[in-house]
């Protein structure tokens, strides 16, 4: 095989964060999926870190918003631009060489939404674009062993997808996407605290109460935090204590909804591969898969045993990595190329 001079790149597009991999480098970016748009001037501003910086405090001719929805692309242009950014970035301004770039999208994706992946990329200037679906860049990131003719499950809880799937032989024998993820339970969380106590909170807020006091499950020793806002009566700033339990039924149709979607996946597994995922249990990735007792409650639903991969937030991007490197080896998981 011929020895190629260009740098390789893989890519972990999620509507929240973009983290990018370089081989024998590690995560050189983990930033926001966030792009600063000047609405008079029609012009780009800012992406990433300094871009969500700006959400929910810009002037009104300034928006500040993610071209990923659900995972997918919502705004190609934008989407465009922020590869762009991202890929200069990662290889700093002298790079000569146009990257080979391997960019991970979610198990539900269409060819058309998939195509829109791959173009966007080979315009921002990748010279191969590969495309592989999220749960085996997370399996392979996890260091599941997908190769091999056994059955792992594997659940990767984004922030705007949670991709369940059951891998055997280096392919997805079943799966299911749910736009039921993070951003979800962090709405979730904002829409509680307006009911139940009219109190006006931002999606960062709502976040930081899901990262420090969340759990899937209710617990005997709650913890607790002050959570400040408007108040939607007065109008005025006010803050309340807000406890773990109560953040649990806030979020329980949203992890109904991801128990759904395990359960979906479980009923259509050939019981050969069934019984594998019993003795492996399941494997689960992805930032939110970090919300305290997780495992717990999908242990208590499924009756299978679950736990949290090494570096979850960052298995998708160590795929990709891997992925790259071993391009033979995981060529049937690769879906298209350019």
């Amino acid at each position: 095989m011929a020895l190629s001079l260009s740098p390789k790149l893989g890519i972990d597009l999620g509507t929240t964060t973009v983290l990018v991999f370089v081989p024998g480098k590690g995560i050189v970016l983990n930033e926001p999926s966030v792009v600063a748009v000047s609405v008079r001037e029609n012009r780009i501003l800012a992406v990433g870190n300094e871009a969500k910086e700006m959400v929910g405090r810009t002037p009104e001719e300034i928006i500040a918003y993610r071209p990923m929805k659900d995972g997918v692309i919502a705004d190609y242009r934008v989407t465009e631009a922020m590869l762009r950014y991202y890929i200069r970035k990662a290889l700093g301004r002298w790079n000569l060489f146009r990257p080979e770039v391997m960019i991970s999208v979610p198990a539900g994706v269409t060819s058309t939404e998939r195509r829109a992946v791959v173009e966007a990329a080979t315009k921002a200037g990748a010279r191969e674009a590969y495309v592989v679906k999220e749960p085996i860049l997370a399996a392979i990131g996890a260091g599941i062993p997908i190769q091999e003719a056994r059955g792992h499950m594997i659940v990767d809880i984004g922030g705007g997808t949670t991709d369940v799937a059951v891998i055997s032989l280096g392919g997805i024998v079943a799966s299911t996407s749910v736009k039921c993820a993070g951003n979800a339970i962090d709405h979730a969380i904002a829409d509680y605290l307006k009911k139940n106590h009219n109190l006006g909170v931002g999606d960062k807020r709502a976040e930081e109460v899901k990262i420090q006091i969340g759990s899937a499950v209710p617990m005997d020793q709650e913890i607790t935090m002050t959570v400040k806002g408007r108040d939607y009566l007065t109008g005025l700033p006010r803050s309340i204590e807000f406890g773990t339990n109560e953040v649990v039924r806030a979020i329980g149709k949203e992890l109904r909804t991801m128990i759904g979607a395990i359960k979906d996946v479980l009923q259509e597994t050939p019981p050969e591969l069934a019984a594998d995922i019993i003795d492996n249990g399941i494997i689960m990735t992805g930032g939110s898969s970090l919300l305290r007792s997780f495992p717990d409650l999908v242990f208590r639903r499924t009756g299978v045993k679950a736990r949290v991969g090494k570096d979850a937030p960052f298995c998708v991007a160590k795929g990709t990595g891997e992925a790259l490197q071993h391009l033979e080896t995981y060529k049937k998981a690769i879906i298209s190329k350019r």
